[in-house]
């Protein structure tokens, strides 16, 4: 039974607990993706990847030398499956949530497509690569951990640094173009794992349990607002990777053209929801400070 996350655990033990859930979060849906074709196997194994990466990148800097050169090799491991598992997810998002009344030609195609997705994905979740990666993580998970320092004071660091990257990324906002944009991203959503990650630590007095209500649901808002606007490139990828998989007697090039002006339409509001969400995110109290801080 996982014990409770406290101000005084020391980072190293938190970090192993995490571990512990993501590996069985991991283990769960990866069954699913080996036994269906359920949508729900190949999202969640990418989330709990992508869970895994965030807390070994986050707490990286709270284990020994040795330990920490496998948990920079965990992340490694964590970061391509989640790449195996990304095509897959990215054609049933863009077929069900970015585009709507895509035409049957299409549709065939994309589930063609699908298929050689889903086997990809099962590969590598099933290959010795990834058994090789689930015994690091059982084995790092068992291994006892250093008894020093404190979840808090190493979480302050921490939230103090990637929120001060996060407002630095975020400057002239209404002026960046795609790539500062993804960079705004990407620090949002180290700053949001962070903050979930460490809240523990936080969440007696003096400290504002709505305040960090207040300050991870800004961070999950502003993230989605990004989403939002990446979807418009990932959709260009997915266009064309279907037009590549169409057969030579199927014509694709009208629908498809249909598809990518359905895609990119609404660019000015998905503007307007990031520059809400940014103030949202502006205003919202850190929640590791004290009142007197």
């Amino acid at each position: 039974m996982p014990f409770t996350l406290a101000p005084d655990t020391p980072p190293d033990r938190a970090l192993r607990q995490i571990v512990a859930e993501c590996q069985a979060d991991l283990l769960k849906y990866r069954a699913v993706v080996l036994s269906t074709r359920k949508a729900i196997g190949i999202h969640q194994t990418r989330v709990a990847l992508r869970r895994l990466r965030a807390v070994l990148t986050l707490f990286r800097g709270a284990v020994s030398p040795n330990a920490g050169r496998l948990v920079r090799s965990m992340a490694a491991e964590a970061k391509w499956l989640a790449g195996e598992c990304a095509p897959a997810r990215d054609l049933h998002v863009f077929l069900t949530e970015t585009v709507e009344d895509v035409p049957p030609l299409v549709r065939r195609i994309a589930t063609r497509l699908a298929r050689t997705h889903l086997e990809r994905a099962r590969s590598a979740l099933s290959g010795a690569r990834y058994n090789a990666f689930e015994g690091q993580l059982t084995g790092f998970v068992r291994e006892a951990p250093a008894e020093a320092g404190r979840l808090d004071a190493f979480g302050r660091v921490v939230l103090d640094k990637r929120h001060a990257k996060v407002e630095q990324r975020g400057r002239h906002l209404k002026s960046l173009d795609d790539e500062d944009l993804h960079k705004l991203r990407i620090a949002i959503k180290k700053q949001r794992y962070a903050a979930a990650f460490l809240q523990p630590a936080f969440s007696a007095v003096p400290f504002d349990s709505k305040a960090t209500k207040a300050y991870i649901e800004a961070t999950v808002r502003l993230q989605g607002a990004l989403g939002t606007l990446n979807d418009r490139v990932v959709a260009a990828h997915m266009l064309d990777d279907i037009a590549v998989a169409a057969r030579p007697t199927e014509d694709v090039a009208k629908p498809l053209r249909k598809l990518a002006k359905q895609s990119e339409g609404g660019e000015k509001d998905r503007r307007r929801k990031v520059e809400r969400a940014w103030k949202k995110f502006s205003k919202a109290e850190r929640f590791w400070r004290t009142p007197t801080e």
